[in-house]
């Protein structure tokens, strides 16, 4: 959602900040701003801007120099889009700047006490109360006047602060939304994603929930939010800066749909075992004789993720006989489940920081419950706090909509059924037969996306619809899920989602002809089943556009995909939906890398 960057060292700071918020703008955001200074300033210096981070930077001055600054961008919570709204938010008397991810539970409360002390608000953010309580610490050190502050806070919080009196650092400070240090030479920086880190350094430090950290040109210094020193080891990120440009593609979503290929590769590689048919997934930390204890697997996940996890629960069914399901993440965390001591659960986030997955983990871990991690951001959030997991390898993914990350998390949790299955019943037969599928995908995507030009024409064809149903059995439900919720992202075209075998319960009364249906058709068992629900379709003159392994006669348009293994055959047939739904939004003229109202990181409720 919201992004924070900040520098602290010799260079000029806003140019600096500038070129990190553009490599956070993927995150979604509606309006951007930037303070800086220097030691040697009166002040603090302060522009901002409702919009594009190009309408910040149009706004800021020739002579905006400083070697010492916070930027964000953000995405509206409290207030609408606006200058004012926009943060860093400034103290009355101009000495306290802070920028803020996340959300203050009790900001209404606090703001009534403040006002009836006299203090005027401009904004109507929850964010300008830090300010004020900042600025009103009696506290000789900032950071204790951080900490003072944030012990009147409820709710979540990723901030940095900078103080008039004090222009040598920055103080920082978590609480369920990301911080990223990174570490330079005689310079720091801060950040809310490593995007905004790597083009200048890889060493970067993560803070944990309740922990503070200041930042010094030369140093910095980590501690609890009770004052309490911690022990920070800086990390090599494994991501170049050159990951995040586009690589001569017009977007984002359209490089990261055609380097499935090689990303599922890089899932693959070092973890298939031939001697014995499964795999070696040594981070799970989870040895045969806990694998067998396993009574129960419980999935959770939100959006896309939830939509790989019910493929995953699929998976793990099917080859490792254990019962699986996968639910929202953000309804599980609210329900007060039955946490049951034979169950594994398995949360499952692109960024490794989605709010909802993450306190989701964290009641779980409260209440005895393992936990695996199924994440792409190396020494993210969810990451620390499991017991264990595996980290999908997609590369960065700067699109609002995830694509990569998808397919990458479903492959991983065909590693993670086949490992279970070993270590059960699967034989050694079908272990080997499920590793030979899982060779031949990145060249079957490979092959898949070469019938862009053909699935660009269909696209052409369907744009016009104002609704789409898709439809799928089983196997094919998850992949018409997610191929729903792609469409409605990026194109904004209304998209539902049901499975085949219910339409004659209810959903047959909204097809006609300006209704075009989306059915997933795998060659499997369920193969009649399928073309039955298309004949219904078809008596009622709906259109239908399906994806199989072969042309279906009762379809006015086939997308053929190539046939995998039977369990396998959903990564595959999702690609072709994925181009389906960037073609209809390029149709449309839509802003495809950041739809509108979306975040690329929900780091809050």
């Amino acid at each position: 959602m919201c992004g924070i960057v900040g520098y602290i060292g010799r260079r000029d700071v806003a140019p600096l900040l500038l070129e990190g918020l553009q490599r956070l703008e993927y995150r979604g955001y509606d309006s951007a701003g930037i303070v800086v200074t220097s030691p040697k300033a009166a002040g603090l210096k302060m522009v901002k801007a409702k919009g594009r981070v190009r309408d910040l930077e149009a706004k800021v001055p020739a002579r905006f120099k400083g070697t010492t600054g916070i930027a964000h961008t953000r995405w509206a919570t409290h207030g609408a889009p606006s200058d004012v709204n926009a943060h860093p938010h400034m103290s009355a008397d101009d000495r306290v700047a802070v920028v803020h991810n996340g959300i203050i539970d009790n900001a209404a409360e606090l703001r009534r006490k403040l006002e009836a002390e006299g203090v005027e608000f401009l904004s109507e953010t929850d964010t300008e109360v830090l300010v004020h309580l900042i600025a009103r610490s009696g506290a000789e050190e900032l950071e204790d006047r951080v900490r003072e502050t944030l012990r009147l806070i409820e709710g979540t919080y990723g901030i940095a602060v900078m103080h008039a009196d004090f222009p040598d650092r920055i103080v920082v400070a978590r609480n369920g939304s990301p911080v990223v240090l990174g570490i330079g030479e005689k310079e720091m920086f801060v950040a809310s994603d490593i995007a905004a880190l790597v083009t200048h350094t890889r060493q970067i430090v993560t803070l944990d929930d309740g922990e503070m950290a200041t930042l010094k040109a030369d140093d910095f210094r980590t501690y609890t939010t009770e004052g309490t020193r911690t022990t920070a080891e800086p990390t090599t990120v494994e991501w170049e800066a050159a990951s995040y440009d586009m690589g001569g593609h017009d977007t984002y979503m359209h490089k990261e749909i055609h380097e499935q290929a090689e990303a599922v590769d890089r899932v693959l590689r070092g973890r298939i075992d031939d001697r014995f048919s499964t795999v070696h997934l040594g981070g799970l930390n989870l040895d045969a004789r806990e694998a067998r204890r396993i009574r129960r697997v419980k999935i959770l996940g939100c959006g896309t993720s939830y939509h790989a996890g019910m493929i995953g629960a699929q998976m793990i069914e099917e080859l490792a006989r254990i019962p699986a399901d996968a639910e929202p993440a953000s309804e599980f965390r609210y329900r007060n489940a039955v946490v049951d001591p034979d169950t594994l659960y398995v949360a499952v986030s692109q960024s490794g920081e989605t709010y909802d997955v993450l306190a989701a983990v964290q009641e779980l871990k409260r209440k005895g419950a393992r936990v695996l991690g199924i994440v792409n951001v190396v020494g993210s959030a969810i990451a620390r706090e499991a017991d264990g997991g595996m980290y999908v390898h997609a590369g960065p993914e700067v699109c609002v909509v995830s694509t990569k990350c998808f397919t990458n998390t479903t492959v991983a949790f065909a590693l993670l059924a086949l490992h279970l299955g070993r270590t059960r019943d699967l034989s050694v037969r079908d272990g080997k037969r499920i590793i030979e599928g899982l060779r031949k995908l990145p060249a079957q995507i490979s092959e898949m996306l070469e019938q862009e030009e053909d699935i660009k024409k269909l696209a052409a064809q369907y744009a016009d619809a104002r609704s789409m149903l898709f439809i799928g059995r089983v196997r094919g439900y998850p992949v018409a899920r997610e191929a729903s919720l792609k469409l409605k992202e990026v194109s904004y075209i209304h998209a539902e989602a049901y499975p085949a075998s219910e339409l004659k319960h209810g959903p047959l009364a909204l097809i006609e002809p300006a209704l075009p249906t989306v059915a997933i058709v795998p060659d499997d068992d369920l193969l009649e089943k399928n073309r039955a629900a298309m004949e219904e379709i078809k008596a009622r003159s709906g259109q239908i556009l399906a994806v199989a392994h072969q042309e279906q006669e009762k379809a006015d348009h086939t997308i053929v995909v190539p046939k995998n293994e039977d369990e396998l055959d959903p990564i595959l047939m999702g690609i072709p939906l994925q181009l389906l739904a960037y073609h209809t939004a390029l149709a449309l003229g839509r802003d495809i890398d950041k739809p509108r109202n979306l975040a690329k990181s929900v780091t809050v409720e």
